[in-house]
């Protein structure tokens, strides 16, 4: 894992003062990095460390004075009425969002992402819409658009969402050419009692594999479970046309 997913994930995780160091470091690597200085902004907003946060945010100014994040938080430090507390709280809410749950959430790389300019104005932890159109699957923040999910990921949840299940999403991370996003059920309906949201692929053993053994092995259960996958779709299928 990089340094860089280690920062995002300590923050998510609540672990402010790992987040300092690990952030910092990144930056000694490199003192333009404007995304390690937001986050480290940022961590050191939770723990109370109003000057340096300052600090680090106007040194993202100073390197790119439009910056959005950076004038955002800066703003938000210097209101009358902020305070370490609240914000503590906001964040302990983004954590439990993130909390994953075999077969109800997953986290998705998006596809044909919008221009660097309006990436860069979102956030870790926003929420996001799914919006159905074309036998796709859009993300948009409020009105605004950010992304698409995959085919095969949005093939599937086109079929949950239309038999009435729910999804919450969130923006996991998001740099100027790559957003991720958390997505997660929050209501299953009765038609899809016995089927989970995600299917498990295997794609994460896969690449563990050292002498070709297991390799073949976890590719056969890969494409077994597509299978079942295709399969499932196409009963699903039907079962729409005989509804309608």
């Amino acid at each position: 894992m990089t340094l860089k997913n280690q920062a995002i994930n300590q923050a998510l995780e609540g672990n402010w003062e790992s987040a300092i160091t690990i952030n910092k470091t990144l930056i000694k690597e490199n003192s333009d990095d404007l995304d390690a200085l937001n986050r480290l902004g940022l961590a050191y907003t939770i723990t109370g460390k109003l000057k340096e946060a300052k600090s680090a945010y106007q040194k993202v100014l100073k390197i790119d004075p439009l910056n959005p994040i950076a004038l955002r938080n800066l703003k938000k430090l210097k209101e009358k009425g902020f305070t370490v507390k609240a914000n503590q709280a906001s964040y302990t809410r983004l954590k439990n969002n993130f909390l994953e749950e075999p077969g109800k959430t997953k986290v998705v790389e998006l596809v044909n992402t919008a221009p660097p300019k309006i990436v860069e104005a979102i956030r870790t932890g926003q929420s996001v819409n799914l919006l159905i159109k074309r036998l796709k699957i859009f993300v948009l923040e409020d009105k605004e658009y950010i992304g698409v999910l995959p085919d095969d990921i949005a093939r599937r949840l086109i079929k949950f969402i239309k038999g009435g299940c729910i999804y919450d999403a969130y923006i996991k991370s998001a740099t100027p050419h790559k957003v991720t996003i958390f997505i997660k059920e929050v209501k299953r309906t009765t038609r899809f009692k016995d089927q989970p949201s995600f299917v498990f692929t295997g794609d994460n053993i896969f690449a563990l594999d050292k002498n070709g053994k297991i390799r073949a092995q976890v590719e056969s259960q890969r494409l077994k479970d597509n299978a079942a996958i295709d399969e499932e779709e196409e009963e699903q299928d039907a079962s729409y046309s005989e509804e309608e």
